[in-house]
C-alpha cells in the first residue's frame, strides 16, 4: 500500500482542512496539497522518465516544500532519500552514488555545494523554489502509483559517526506500521492538530509527518527552517496543541531558555535519538508539565522499539517513578524486544546484554550491503549495538553503546551511570565519560565536564552514589562537546581528542 494514498484521500474527504503551516500561519490545505504533489508526481514520472522504485534525494533544510516533495515521490511510486542537509558536498555526494539517485531536490544554496562532488549518474539536480521546480508543479497530475508494502519507500541513511553511512531500508509497511504506533502509543493526534518540525525532517522529525496526514493533522515549519526556541516559544501562541520531536539536548536549551510562551499549548513534547538524564528530565517535567514522551529506535526500526508515555513520566507518585524515567519505557505493541546474550538468547530481567528486536516495523536490510545486513539482522532479530536490561515490569534501561562500555580491572562499567551522577551538580552543564586505556587497569574513567564544578565537589557526589572502582580517575573541564548535526555528543572524537591530550 502506498503511503500517498493518506494524502490523496485527506485531499478528496476534508479538502479545506490545513494541511501545512509555516510560522504562525496557515499555510495550504489537505486538498491544495494533495493537488500540488499529483502534479509534481506527474513530472517526476514523465518529464524526467522516472520508473518506479527509482531513488529521488532531497537534500534541504526543512520547508512546505519538502513535505511535498517527499509526497510527490511516493505518489510517483519512487522511493525517497532524504539526506542531512548539514552534511558537507562530499559526504552528500556518497550518498546520491550509493542509493543510485538521478534526481536531487535541493535547498539553495546546497545545489552549488552538491554538483562538485554529484556523481555521472545524477540526472537532474533541481533547486526547490525555483524555476525548474516552479515548472514541475505545472505538469499535469497522475493519479497514486500502485505499491506493495514491501517496496521501498525511504532509504534512511545512518549518520555515519563511523566509517561510511549505511542506508537503511524502510518499506511502505515498515513506515505505515511506525505511523500507526505512534498515534496509538505516544501522541494521539485528532483532526487539526499540530506537529512543529524544528529538528530535520531527513530524520526523525520527519518520521511523524505520516501519523499527522494519516490523522488530518498539521505539519508546521518554523520560518527559520531549524530549532530556536525563541521561535518556538513565540509560536505556542498560534498554534495550541501543538507537539514536537526534539533530540535532548534542544529539550534541555527549551529549559534553560529565558523565552516565555504559553507552555501549557505544548500537547506532546517527544524526545529521542538518545537517552535523557533524569536530572534534565524533571527539569523539563516542572517547566513543561505532563507532555513529555520518551521513545527508543533507530533508523534500522524508526523511531520504534520503545516508548515512555506522558502517563508514566508524570506519575510522580509511583514508587518506582525515578526508575522509569530513567528507563526508555516499554516496547511498541508492533514489536518483539529480548536482551541477547552472546549467544543470542534471551537473558533473564535484570541481566544485561544487547538489545534485539523484530517485527513489521524493522527494516529488511541496508541498501546494497549484504555484508551489514547480515551483521544487523541475525535469526531474523536486529540487533542495535546497544546494550541494556529489561525490570521485573518489563521496562527497559539504556546503558550505552556496547562499544562505548568501559572495562577496568575486569569490571564493566556503564558511561550512563557515572555520568547520571555527576549531572547532580548544579555548576555541571554537560558531561560525557569515556575509558583511557591504562597499562594497569586495561581502561580507566575519565569525565568530560562543561561547567564551573571542581573535581573535589565532583568526587563528593559519587560517596554515597556509586562503586568505588566507577568513579572518575580524571576530571577534563573543556567549553563544549563534540556533537553531531542532532545535537547527539560524538564519544568516538571525544576518544580521539582525549587520545592526543595524554
Amino acid at each position: 500500500m502506498n503511503l500517498a494514498l493518506w494524502l490523496e484521500r485527506a485531499g478528496k474527504s476534508h479538502p479545506r482542512l490545513p494541511a501545512l503551516g509555516y510560522g504562525p500561519d496557515i499555510l495550504r490545505d489537505f486538498g491544495t496539497s494533495a493537488a500540488r504533489v499529483a502534479r509534481l508526481a506527474g513530472a517526476l514520472r514523465d518529464r524526467y522518465r522516472l520508473k518506479p522504485g527509482d531513488r529521488v534525494a532531497i537534500a534541504a533544510k526543512n520547508s512546505p516544500d519538502y513535505f511535498e516533495v517527499l509526497y510527490a515521490i511516493w505518489h510517483a511510486g519512487l522511493a525517497a532519500v532524504p539526506a542531512n542537509a548539514k552534511l558537507h558536498g562530499a559526504e552528500l555526494g556518497y550518498i546520491l552514488e550509493h542509493s543510485g539517485a538521478t534526481v536531487c531536490f535541493c535547498s539553495e544554496p546546497l545545489g552549488a555545494d552538491i554538483a562538485p562532488h554529484a556523481w555521472s549518474g545524477l540526472k537532474h539536480l533541481v533547486a526547490i523554489g525555483g524555476p525548474e521546480y516552479e515548472a514541475l508543479l505545472a505538469h499535469d497530475a497522475i493519479p497514486v502509483a500502485p505499491r506493495e508494502g514491501s517496496d521501498l519507500a525511504w532509504l534512511f541513511y545512518t549518520s555515519g559517526t563511523t566509517g561510511r553511512p549505511k542506508g537503511a531500508m524502510l518499506t511502505h509497511r515498515v513506515l505505515s506500521v511506525a505511523a500507526h504506533a505512534y498515534a496509538a502509543e505516544v501522541d494521539p493526534i485528532s483532526p487539526g492538530e499540530p506537529i512543529l518540525h524544528a529538528a530535520p525532517m531527513s530524520h526523525g522529525s520527519g518520521l511523524y509527518i505520516m501519523p499527522h496526514v494519516m490523522r488530518l493533522g498539521v505539519n508546521v515549519i518554523p520560518e527559520s527552517g531549524g530549532f530556536d526556541p525563541e521561535e518556538i516559544y513565540a509560536l505556542l501562541g498560534s498554534w495550541p496543541r501543538l507537539s514536537m520531536f526534539a533530540a535532548p539536548t534542544m529539550v534541555k536549551r527549551l529549559v534553560e531558555s529565558r523565552a516565555e510562551g504559553p507552555v501549557e499549548n505544548f500537547r506532546t513534547i517527544v524526545w529521542g535519538g538518545a537517552p535523557m538524564y533524569v536530572e534534565d528530565a524533571l527539569r523539563a517535567l516542572d517547566r513543561f508539565g505532563p507532555c513529555l514522551a520518551q521513545i527508543y529506535g533507530q533508523g534500522e526500526s524508526p523511531m520504534t522499539i520503545t516508548t515512555l508515555s506522558k502517563e508514566d513520566i508524570a506519575a510522580r507518585e509511583h514508587p518506582r517513578w525515578r526508575e522509569r524515567l530513567a528507563s526508555a519505557g516499554r516496547p511498541y505493541a508492533c514489536v518483539e524486544v529480548k536482551i541477547a546474550g552472546a549467544d543470542g538468547a534471551p537473558l533473564a530481567a535484570g541481566e544485561t546484554g544487547e538489545i534485539a528486536c523484530r517485527g513489521d516495523v524493522v527494516m529488511p536490510g541496508y541498501w546494497n550491503s549484504p555484508e551489514a545486513t547480515a551483521s544487523a539482522i541475525r535469526d531474523g532479530w536486529l540487533h542495535t549495538g546497544d546494550v541494556g536490561s529489561f525490570d521485573e515490569d518489563g521496562y527497559l534501561t539504556l546503558k550505552d553503546r556496547s562499544k562505548d562500555m568501559i572495562i577496568s580491572g575486569g569490571s564493566n562499567i556503564y558511561p550512563r551511570e557515572v555520568e547520571e551522577v555527576l549531572l547532580k551538580h548544579p555548576a555541571v552543564r554537560e558531561v560525557s565519560v569515556i575509558g583511557r586505556p591504562d597499562r594497569e587497569w586495561g581502561e580507566v574513567v575519565v569525565a568530560y565536564v562543561v561547567g564551573d564544578a571542581k573535581s573535589d565537589e565532583l568526587d563528593k557526589l559519587f560517596l554515597d552514589a556509586i562503586a568505588r572502582f566507577k568513579r572518575p580517575k580524571h576530571y577534563v573541564f573543556v567549553d563544549a562537546l563534540p556533537k553531531n548535526n542532532y545535537g547527539k555528543i560524538l564519544k568516538t572524537e571525544l576518544r580521539a581528542m582525549d587520545g592526543k591530550n595524554t
